[in-house]
């Protein structure tokens, strides 16, 4: 900057013939590093402008997951932030969960548009021959690639088209699925408040354009815990809606003083809906099935089970598949076909689904959990209300003010991939089905 004044004054004592070279000297000396100007690291900057032949980039994507938030959630009128998004753009009815309608089979189906039965992720908790045992509260497991490579996630898809990814908290996101994870993620740890997750998803908007995610997706898991702990009708729940509203209030805020409110698609969905369950619904598998002859995968609302070597395994289901109280059982090639489940090998031989308000444990397990039992359960047929999730969308390519019907939840992949410009990997999903959501010069 001294040498830009110094020249400034010596063209001032030039005869007027020589101000106009002292002036290129001027402008030279100010195009250095030194006079140049640069905003500040956090301020967005703006995407670079679309020329004659190239099309504009597609507005970001933000998929949010309130886990459990059950459809009819939204009509108590404790979350005005998710009543004005679905006002100012799209919501469903309801969005119909893939069976079984558990949380880590529904959050793979929303980011590759397969079935459980086809993506391999077939159940919180479950086993494969190779490799072992997955429960989802293992990290070791849930980190393991090799148990989500049955599916595509749409992160791996966009990266492969040259966009940048982020997941706050997403199942599969801290896998290394096929050899990738998103650009920019975190392991999960429930214990990371719900603003703090939102300030993550913000300081990464806040990167440069060249290194910022044009797909992210935003979880939160209080409504889910509150409605098993303490039952979907309770206070707590209650509690638990308006503060995750509170944090995506704090999102828009955020998109607002940057600028980005209105320049961003956002979907905001659930994994499943919830059941109450009163404490005495409890089915003792132990009563009804010798548990030392077979291999018990899980129990809860959907239990599985699978043959044991040395045991008359064809004599036990037969037993079991004739009617019970309060459950149903099927050998996994039974399974109703409008639940589309039961071809994986993955998908425990026996299978055992309790009726709404009710789940399945034994003995034992009613023993370890009788000082806190579960008032809340999930995991039953998906087509039953109270499974229903939630589904609304708002941003620069959907309608404003549009109320659609109910729609499986496999039918978001092609939605979200559509939006952002990349193929969609086949599967169960359909974009026709959902199209209309879009504004109609962007369907």
């Amino acid at each position: 900057m001294r040498d830009c004044l110094r020249a400034t004054i010596v063209a001032m004592k030039f005869p007027r013939a020589l101000l106009l070279c002292c002036l290129v000297v001027l402008i030279a000396a100010c195009s250095t590093s030194k006079c140049k100007y640069s905003a500040p690291p956090s301020a967005p900057l703006p995407p670079p402008a679309a020329s004659a032949s190239t099309a504009p980039a597609p507005a970001p994507l933000l998929l949010i997951s309130i886990d459990g938030f059950r459809a009819d959630y939204l009509e108590r009128g404790l979350s005005p932030t998710l009543q004005m998004l679905a006002q100012q753009g799209v919501h469903a009815d309801a969005m119909q969960p893939s069976f079984p309608s558990l949380t880590f089979p529904n959050h793979y189906t929303l980011v590759t548009g397969l079935t459980p039965d086809h993506h391999g992720i077939v159940n919180n908790t479950m086993t494969d021959p190779v490799l072992g045992k997955f429960v989802y509260k293992d990290h070791s497991a849930a980190s393991d690639g090799r148990w989500w490579a049955g599916g595509t996630p749409i992160w791996e898809t966009a990266e492969a088209h040259g966009l940048r990814t982020a997941s706050m908290f997403w199942p599969g996101s801290e896998a290394d699925i096929h050899g990738h994870h998103p650009d920019y993620w975190r392991p999960f740890d429930g214990k990371f408040p719900p603003e703090q997750r939102v300030d993550q998803v913000l300081s990464w908007l806040d990167l440069p354009y060249a290194q910022r995610p044009r797909f992210m997706t935003l979880y939160f898991d209080a409504v889910d815990h509150a409605g098993h702990e303490h039952g979907p009708d309770s206070p707590e729940v209650n509690a638990a809606i308006r503060a995750t509203d509170g944090a995506i209030a704090r999102l828009v805020d955020g998109l607002k003083q940057r600028g980005l409110y209105g320049h961003i698609n956002i979907i905001v969905v659930a994994d499943h809906g919830m059941a109450g369950v009163a404490p005495d619904h409890n089915i003792l598998i132990d009563r009804l099935l010798p548990l030392k002859q077979v291999e018990t995968v899980d129990l809860g609302v959907l239990a599985g089970f699978n043959p044991k070597p040395g045991h008359d395994f064809a004599r036990i289901e037969a037993r079991m598949t004739r009617p019970q109280q309060h459950m149903q059982c099927w050998d996994k090639s039974q399974v109703p076909a409008r639940l589309g489940y039961g071809s994986h090998p993955r998908v425990p031989q026996l299978l055992c689904l309790a009726d709404v308000g009710w789940r399945i444990t034994s003995r034992d397990g009613m023993a370890k959990h009788k000082e806190s039992p579960h008032l809340g359960e999930h995991g039953y047929d998906n087509a039953d209300p109270l499974m229903r999730a939630l589904f609304i969308a708002s941003g620069p390519s959907f309608e404003q003010g549009l109320r659609v019907p109910e729609f499986p939840n496999v039918d978001v992949y092609p939605l979200m991939t559509h939006l952002l410009g990349i193929p969609a990997v086949p599967g169960d999903g359909d974009y026709d089905a959902v199209k209309q959501m879009l504004k109609p010069e962007l369907r």
